[in-house]
């Protein structure tokens, strides 16, 4: 191995051989010209860590390839690594460090695996995983976790502003992953790194779609159809394919019943959309009547909820067939390693489209629920009950639907300054006057 001062004519001179071969400079020591046997070449520094001594074990750092930069430019980098090995440091051991430091990727695994699925609901795991997999990751997973800044946070959140309450639990996902992996048990990035911190959240305006009398017997109607007659295919004639559809009268699709059953109980129950196609018959207590959720994390003194079940409900789940361990039978029900339905999307929307709700999502038949009994005079604490609320203040989002007391109210105080009044109080009651038809 030459050395040589290294300048633009010797870099430029310095043929390939056989094998790889080293040029080292003669003025600054360990700062050299790597020629490899494909022609191309790179600058290099090389230097014993620590005390050095020939007992130590050279490393080499790749400083840049030729063309990328000029010799003056290599040398005072060459000399910066110089200088940081004199002063204790180990560059190549750095970016060693570097490069095994873990990705988003990475962190979220863990995340996942080590925090959200030992200490949270199914459903809570099922909701970050899809946030992950289908949104961060694509975007930022194969940056190194420390270097996921907030700006490239910040971007992400404003991507999906046209969906506030999507954007906003994106920007929760990634704080919460943060604050697991900097916490001191854990240590995958440096303590106290949040990109997610400070970024202002969009203004989630409530989307409580509730289902008049007329809905509901449309639903109900195509509930019933759906598992009998079958639903109609959308079909339009303009537009098809298929050179051998069905005949028109052949053109229905017959539901499976645990399907329908599934869409009843949510009706029935209140219940989360995951707390009904994640049950077990195990959980299912028909003698007295109950669903029981064990480590539930709206119960979290107890660590159970329980589900008071409607006569409904229960002949729901009485005429239902047990074909495997959950429920709602999915399409491993009855296999050696059965797994839960993953979600009624589909089905959900050809009932909706058939019953003409599409602007219903599967969750308002939970406010439904809930609307149905304030509506019906019931108090807020026992709705809240029912549907599992651990604060009030939850339930208080449909305290408006609470009509019938405050009309009852306004119409006893007004009936009492009426009378003081002199005025005349007409009789209170539940009938409502229809005008008589004249007759000729």
């Amino acid at each position: 191995m030459a050395e040589v001062r290294i300048t633009k004519r010797v870099v430029d001179n310095a043929e390939p051989r056989a094998s790889r071969y080293t040029v080292f400079d003669s003025a600054l020591p360990g700062f050299g010209l790597r020629v490899y046997p494909s022609g191309s070449k790179s600058y290099v520094f090389e230097y014993r860590p620590g005390a050095g001594g020939r007992s130590t074990d050279k490393k080499r750092v790749t400083i840049g390839k030729v063309g990328d930069l000029t010799p003056d430019q290599a040398r005072k980098e060459a000399g910066r690594l110089r200088a940081a090995v004199v002063s204790g440091g180990d560059p190549q051991g750095r970016k060693a460090a570097e490069r095994s430091a873990p990705t988003v990727a990475d962190v979220a695994d863990a995340f996942l695996e080590d925090h959200v699925q030992e200490k949270r609901s199914a459903g809570t795991y099922q909701h970050y995983k899809d946030l992950i997999d289908r949104i961060i990751l694509p975007e930022v997973g194969k940056l190194k976790a420390k270097d996921l800044d907030h700006a490239e946070v910040a971007k992400l959140h404003r991507a999906w502003k046209s969906t506030p309450y999507q954007a906003n639990r994106i920007l929760a996902c990634i704080s919460s992953m943060y604050s697991y992996a900097s916490s001191a048990s854990v240590k995958l990035v440096p303590k106290g790194l949040n990109p997610a911190e400070d970024i202002e959240k969009y203004e989630e305006k409530g989307r409580e779609r509730l289902l008049s009398s007329e809905e509901l017997l449309r639903l109900g109607d195509t509930l019933r159809l759906a598992e009998t007659t079958g639903l109609p295919w959308a079909v339009r004639e303009e537009k098809r394919r298929s050179k051998h559809l069905a005949a028109e009268n052949a053109r229905f699709t017959v539901f499976d019943e645990h399907v329908i059953a599934a869409i009843r109980l949510l009706l029935f129950t209140g219940a989360r959309l995951r707390e009904i196609l994640n049950l077990t018959w195990k959980q299912v207590d028909l003698e007295r009547g109950l669903l029981t959720f064990q480590n539930h994390k709206t119960a979290r003194k107890t660590g159970t909820k329980v589900i008071v079940l409607s006569a409904p409900a229960m002949e729901v789940l009485t005429k239902l067939p047990r074909v495997g361990v959950y429920v709602i039978a999915g399409a491993t029900a009855g296999q050696e390693e059965e797994k839960p339905r993953s979600d009624l999307k589909k089905p959900w929307a050809s009932i909706k489209a058939h019953a003409r709700l599409n602007d219903v999502r599967i969750n308002d038949l939970r406010h439904n629920f809930a609307s149905f009994g304030v509506g019906g005079g019931m108090g807020l604490p026992i709705v809240g009950k029912l549907l599992g609320h651990t604060q009030t203040r939850t339930t208080e989002r449909y305290a408006h639907l609470a009509a019938d007391p405050l009309r009852q109210a306004t119409n006893t105080i007004a009936a009492s300054i009426a009378a003081a009044t002199g005025h005349a109080v007409p009789e209170q009651d539940n009938v409502v006057r229809m005008k008589r038809r004249r007759t000729k």
